[in-house]
């Protein structure tokens, strides 16, 4: 197999260069995946997403996840000059990783159980202005990994002028080990193609747009950046001004923690929850969903009574087994407690039915559609509710669970926040829900994140917390695979994202559903499965991991 693989792939392989600087540009865009997204690259059928782990350098690398009939090949163009040699390189990791120029050279390794560089020259031709470099793994071979790709070489064009001075360099953000910092755009001649984030001389981040993370800070320590804009030609503009920043001391509020997947008795070929316990260590389980069974009273779907049903029983065997469930009341249809109980104290009752008939730790409000949560009187209904259960139970933990924008919560959800400051709710939890977003190309990585950062700075500016106090009162529930807008969140996206609560140390790591946490490739929106190609309860699984 391996003699003849080079040869069939250089057609059909994927996009990735390495570093080199003779010229002392990366020609290519987001060749380190700092970005926290693919961005620049083409990388189709969901099969490549960026990972935390393993990396080369940095805190990001590519993950191609080839399957038996694809490479999982990822590609970018760029802009070059005639007769002009080039040199690509990447770092890879995997069994049987290519690298090359679509219709010129490639490389490969068979085997790197660590990352291993990969370099490959060229030249281009006598009227050639642009080449195609790609990436790959080989069919059935796993998941491959790429980080630190570069294009050695001048740029497309004779273009000598540089970008102008990004402006006004500020940080927005930090934890222990992080700082976020935004600038104002550069401009250029032929165009600014991306920005780089310099500590003193070193780099330690790159961006498409005005803002980046640094990751991989220590602790209560001072440090200096400045960012650098770059065109298609790798011209660099001068350094910006130097920003300075001292992480956070490192102290992570305790809190709530708990990784729950959502778990629906009255849907989708529920599994067993002690079988699924077994194979991955989760403990928790979000259980779906109490409605009204009739006025203000509270019911399993509205329809199995709270004790003597499936529901009970499968609660006490979760309990035997050593774990524990919060159930979530609402949801986006049905008859909901929220409209059917009339004041904050009849729908607080309502609650402590729930309460009582379980013991339980914590309660989870999903608010959704225009019934409860796009509905000024419900949400303060359920507020006021909240606060009467919580006063009424000592050390019980309260969680909103809600929709979101890929940049934060929507009007809605920044009503819902300040009004839970504004009623003295005292929430412990808020997550939002990162999907349906309407696209189906969406990277759910990099939304995910950009929609909790801008949910964490919302709780930031409501309650005047820092960074660490506000990442500590935030959830996220994402949906595993395919969504009901057609979005793709893969295995690794969800790694991604769990690595990311666990670095950010935030409160709840859920998804909908552990009903649907098993693997048809190609099958679409499911009850029962992903849609996607996976092994069964991979995504408890990688949940389960969540520590906060």
């Amino acid at each position: 197999m391996a003699c003849g693989l080079g040869a069939t792939l250089l057609g059909a392989a994927a996009v990735l260069t390495a570093p080199g600087s003779a010229f002392g540009a990366n020609l290519l865009s987001n060749g380190d995946f700092e970005t926290g997204s693919t961005a620049g690259w083409s990388c189709p059928g969901g099969l490549g997403s960026v990972t935390g782990s393993p990396v080369h350098g940095g805190s990001k690398a590519l993950a191609g996840a080839t399957t038996a009939s694809d490479v999982a090949k990822c590609t970018q163009t760029v802009a070059v000059r005639p007769n002009t040699t080039y040199a690509l390189s990447a770092w890879v990791r995997g069994s049987y990783v290519y690298l090359g120029v679509t219709g010129g050279a490639s490389t490969w390794t068979n085997s790197a159980g660590a990352y291993s560089k990969l370099t490959v020259s060229f030249t281009t031709g006598a009227s050639q202005t642009s080449a195609e470099v790609y990436l790959n793994g080989w069919y059935g071979q796993g998941t491959y990994y790429a980080d630190d790709i570069a294009l050695d070489g001048p740029g497309g064009s004779a273009d000598t002028v540089a970008p102008t001075v990004p402006g006004n360099l500020t940080s927005t953000g930090k934890t222990a080990t992080t700082a976020t910092l935004t600038w104002s755009a550069s401009t250029d001649n032929v165009g600014v193609t991306g920005y780089d984030v310099y500590q003193g001389a070193t780099k330690v981040a790159t961006a498409t747009g005005t803002g980046a993370t640094v990751t991989g800070l220590n602790p209560n320590t001072a440090y200096g950046f400045s960012v650098r804009a770059r065109d298609a030609a790798g011209n660099t503009s001068a350094a910006s001004n130097t920003v300075s920043v001292t992480t956070d001391n490192g102290t992570v509020p305790t809190g709530f923690k708990q990784a729950a997947p959502y778990l629906y008795m009255g849907w989708g070929n529920p599994p067993s929850a002690t079988t699924v316990m077994n194979a991955t260590g989760a403990k928790w389980f979000t259980m779906a969903f109490i409605l009204s069974s009739g006025g203000c009273n509270a019911a399993w779907d509205g329809e199995r009574p709270l004790t003597g049903g499936v529901d009970q029983s499968t609660i006490a065997a979760i309990r035997a087994a050593g774990g524990d469930i919060v159930p979530s009341i609402g949801g986006w249809q049905g008859n909901k407690l929220g409209p059917n109980c009339s004041t904050p104290q009849a729908l607080a009752g309502a609650y402590q039915q729930v309460i009582d008939a379980y013991g339980l730790k914590a309660i989870d409000v999903d608010i959704e559609n225009t019934d409860e949560f796009e509905n000024a009187v419900v949400q303060d209904r359920v507020l006021g509710a909240l606060k009467i259960v919580k006063q009424n139970n000592p050390g019980l933990k309260t969680i909103l669970t809600f929709g979101t924008s890929t940049t934060g919560p929507t009007s809605w959800g920044n009503r819902l926040i300040e009004q839970s400051k504004a009623l003295g709710a005292d929430i412990d939890v808020f997550t939002i829900m990162p999907f349906d977003f309407g696209n189906a190309s969406t990277d759910m990585y990099a939304s995910t994140i950009s929609a909790a950062e801008g949910l964490k700075t919302k709780l930031k500016s409501t309650f005047g917390w820092d960074d660490a106090t506000a990442y500590a009162h935030l959830g996220i529930s994402g949906m595993n695979g395919v969504s009901d807008n057609q979005e793709v969140t893969t295995v690794q996206n969800w790694t991604g994202i769990r690595d990311w609560a666990n670095t950010h140390h935030i409160a709840r790591l859920a998804f909908w559903s552990v009903n649907r946490d098993r693997g048809c490739a190609g099958g679409g929106l499911q009850e029962t499965c992903s849609g996607i190609a996976q092994s069964d309860w991979q995504f408890t699984s990688i949940t389960a991991g969540f520590t906060g």
